[in-house]
């Protein structure tokens, strides 16, 4: 790959991004990946990329989980990404990023302009919660935003909530690792990056931890929120303009 150290660069920035904004490094790792790879390639890289990365969080933040929202999220998320990364196959790729795009810039604005947004804590809409992310995890690799917005519902320590989010995460990753592998989205001539990316995701989430220790969680998700909203718009401006 040309331009590698630049890939990794920008991998590490998503991964500590999504490790502080609590919203999981694909929603910054897949558009970044999508330039320098094609789009099935990125699902396949990221769900892989993700299970370390997820494996990684567990490891930092073991003080606890949420056996009841493992449950009713991580189930119904664990059916849908399977259903979604099945679906993938017959959408074209640029459909699937121009969706990824609008999802991005549709999420952060939802967030930033709705500061008190909120999910009842009922079981309904942890279900439900658990398949809208898992679905779109699966056709756009990325559904930790509307995960996190689920668990948030629950006021859980911070802690639990990004060890419970990862184990639920991690569960998605390796149910849809194995259908893009079926698919075709994961090449040999980019198994090389999986390691790579292994270390990546141990230090980006390393330095998100230390970052989460020394200033406002609130704050920092108002910025990573704006820099979700500015690669929304740099996706689409690819698609439409490339």
């Amino acid at each position: 790959m040309e331009n590698l150290a630049l890939f990794i660069l920008l991998a590490l920035l998503a991964e500590i991004l999504g490790t502080v904004g609590g919203f999981g490094s694909s929603l910054f790792f897949v558009p970044i990946a999508s330039y320098f790879l094609d789009f099935h390639s990125v699902l396949g890289i990221t769900a892989l990329f993700h299970v370390s990365s997820n494996i990684s969080k567990i490891a930092f933040f073991r003080k606890g989980f949420d056996k009841k929202l493992l449950i009713s999220i991580g189930i119904p998320a664990v059916i849908f990404v399977i259903t979604g990364a099945f679906i993938s196959r017959f959408i074209n790729p640029k459909t699937l990023e121009t969706a990824l795009a609008i999802f991005l810039i549709g999420t952060s604005l939802v967030f930033l302009f709705f500061k008190n947004l909120s999910i009842k804590p009922t079981t309904t809409n942890s279900i439900l919660g658990g398949t809208f992310s898992g679905l779109i995890a699966g056709l756009l690799g990325t559904g930790g935003a509307i995960r996190g917005m689920t668990l948030a519902a629950y006021n859980l320590k911070m802690e639990v909530f990004i060890a419970t989010s990862a184990i639920i995460d991690l569960a998605i990753d390796s149910s849809r690792s194995i259908v893009y592998s079926y698919n075709g989205y994961v090449h040999k001539h980019d198994i090389y990056l999986i390691p790579i990316l292994l270390l990546v995701s141990i230090a980006g989430t390393f330095i998100g931890k230390k970052i989460l220790d020394r200033i406002s969680e609130t704050q920092f998700k108002s910025i990573v929120l704006i820099l979700i909203l500015i690669t929304g718009i740099v996706t689409l401006s690819k698609v439409l303009f490339n």
